[in-house]
């Protein structure tokens, strides 16, 4: 079993930013999980642990919140939202409902794949290799709603996982990677916590606590990874930090906000995160 894992879920631009400043401020309370052996990204935390695990600091991913770098702008239309919801709360039954949201990914009328990959590299800023330490990068099969975690034996590049990872069902078309259609790894699981199931200690940073649909919390994942003897930190966001982060997580003018909430809530939770992460 290993020892250290870093689990980084998603959550569009707003909940990328909350997670940097998260990481940031754990660091500056001199609980520096970054260094973990294993990370594990899903869609935006899939952006923020390719940067991590290939040398960029917690200081600078908070600090480019903070300036608003590399804005996203990606529009969400009601109908989009509301083709999204029907086909995740289609089915009581976990799988059947990732089905229909695959389907309805691979059926919408979006823009080509060269834009998930022009703004997911834009957002890696010259990270373009896969690192030499452990990394793995969520994705679902659109066609099957398989769960697959890429990592650099895996085939694709760095920037076709990252993009596959972060490629949001109905509003982003889905990606193509080793001949498969892909589409965002939080679609099933926002965090997949229990892909960490191999390390004694676990971090886990998510900033959308739960899917959309019949499918696992964070919290459920921590639990069951703890009754297994892992000793699990899960950090979620607080109360003000929901009120920072508003309700549409891709509205890139809260990303500054969210992320000094963020650090403020990882700088309080420091030692309770301290003693999971050095116990």
């Amino acid at each position: 079993m290993a020892d250290t894992a870093l689990v980084l879920g998603g959550g569009g631009a707003v909940g990328g930013a909350w997670m940097a400043g998260v990481l940031a401020g754990l660091a500056d309370a001199g609980v520096d999980v970054s260094g973990a052996d294993t990370v594990i990204g899903t869609s935006a935390g899939a952006v923020h642990a390719a940067r991590l695990t290939s040398g960029v600091g917690t200081g600078e991913l908070y600090g480019g919140q903070l300036a608003g770098a590399d804005p996203v702008d990606v529009g969400v239309t009601w109908a989009q939202t509301a083709r999204f919801l029907w086909a995740a709360l289609g089915s009581r039954d976990p799988r059947r409902s990732v089905q229909r949201l695959g389907r309805a990914a691979l059926t919408a009328r979006t823009g080509p794949e060269s834009v998930v990959h022009d703004t997911v590299g834009t957002l890696l800023g010259g990270v373009r290799q896969w690192p030499e330490r452990e990394l793995r990068i969520t994705a679902v099969d659109a066609r099957t709603g398989s769960l697959e975690v890429f990592d650099a034996s895996s085939g694709p590049t760095l920037l076709e996982a990252v993009a596959a990872s972060c490629a949001v069902p109905v509003v982003w078309p889905p990606v193509t990677a080793g001949g498969r259609r892909w589409m965002d790894g939080g679609s099933r699981s926002t965090a997949n916590l229990h892909l960490a199931r191999d390390h004694r200690r676990v971090v886990a940073v998510a900033p959308i606590p739960r899917a959309v649909g019949p499918h696992p919390s964070a919290a459920l994942q921590a639990a069951q990874l703890a009754g297994h003897g892992v000793r699990v930190s899960l950090l979620v966001p607080d109360r003000a930090a929901r009120r920072a982060m508003g309700r549409n997580m891709l509205d890139d003018s809260r990303r500054p906000a969210a992320a000094r909430a963020g650090h403020a809530q990882a700088v309080a939770l420091a030692e309770s995160v301290a003693g999971v992460w050095f116990g």
